[in-house]
């Protein structure tokens, strides 16, 4: 294996891990350029990539996660961004029934937490898996949840959410979302340049 195909491993693998660590697109392109001059200043002075990075590239991308964005800021950002979300279900719900306000059973309460923690923790703990089967795998076990749980709690709403919390379910979430779609409109453009 060839020196470039090893830097291409290891980029590749530190992309991966950080973007499942929950760093911004932004952040995840400075940091891999910063990477890639690093391992091609060792690979002009006659090193590897493995010199650069050691044996365990996910030890490495896992520690520069860290130093990069702290766990409460990650957290912090994943909570505004599962509030985002929650919004963004809350006024589907409401264009849905062409209504005001949307009632909550306990299925529904049920199948979206689930959702949420099983993905959340199979990402967590397989680090490369890809949001889409994370995604199915959380389908797979908040069904089952949901469904168990509207026989056994019935289907009565147990609480409604008026459409003007909207806003303010989507308010702390609103800057990250956007600053993501911000940068991968600009890693495509920078990609077709």
């Amino acid at each position: 294996m060839t020196n470039a195909q090893i830097n291409a491993q290891i980029l590749a693998a530190c992309r991966s891990n950080w973007e499942y660590r929950g760093i911004d697109d932004a952040s995840v392109r400075e940091m891999l350029d910063e990477l890639s001059a690093h391992l091609e200043d060792a690979e002009a002075a006659g090193r590897t990539g493995r010199d650069v990075v050691g044996n365990d590239v996910r030890t490495f991308a896992a520690a520069w996660a860290r130093a990069r964005a702290p766990f409460p800021r990650r957290l912090l950002r994943m909570a505004c961004l599962g509030v985002f979300v929650v919004g963004c279900l809350l006024l589907v719900a409401c264009l849905r029934r062409w209504t005001t306000e949307a009632a909550v059973t306990p299925g529904e309460i049920t199948f979206w937490a689930v959702l949420g923690a099983a993905t959340v923790v199979w990402e967590l703990r397989r680090g490369s898996l890809g949001m889409l089967r994370s995604w199915a795998i959380g389908l797979c076990v908040a069904l089952p949840a949901a469904i168990l749980t509207g026989r056994l709690a019935g289907e009565a709403p147990v609480f409604t959410m008026p459409l003007w919390a909207v806003p303010f379910l989507l308010l702390p979430g609103l800057p990250y979302a956007v600053a993501d779609v911000r940068a991968r409109r600009n890693a495509a453009v920078v990609v077709e340049a």
